[in-house]
């Protein structure tokens, strides 16, 4: 059975998420869910994103993002991009995603 994928930029408009170093997490987490979306779509999987610009989704409205395209079936795939903040010895420092809501 093929899967279908979404995947949420995290964050975005008036939430930047964690800043540091130059750093915003809004941004990145666009930066790399459209590169997601564009390699995943080219190799031919079925693909949606939440987001494509710098925009404000409250939380009930990502969910609705999340499951419009395909519902909340078992062959959807959700990925959440999120870039943590902390300092050395956090556990929460470093990339992460979460599968599913």
């Amino acid at each position: 059975m093929a899967k279908k994928i979404v995947i949420d930029a995290g964050h975005g408009g008036d939430d930047p998420g964690a800043s540091g170093n130059g750093i915003i997490e809004k941004d990145k987490t666009l930066q790399i869910s459209n590169y997601m979306y564009d390699k995943l779509r080219n190799l031919g999987f079925d693909v949606a994103i939440t987001r494509t610009t710098d925009e404000t989704i409250n939380p009930t409205e990502r969910v609705e993002r999340i499951l419009a395209p395909y519902g909340n079936e078992s062959d959807v795939i959700v990925i959440s991009n999120h870039i943590n903040a902390g300092g050395l010895g956090c556990p929460c420092l470093g990339f992460r995603f979460k599968l599913g809501y």
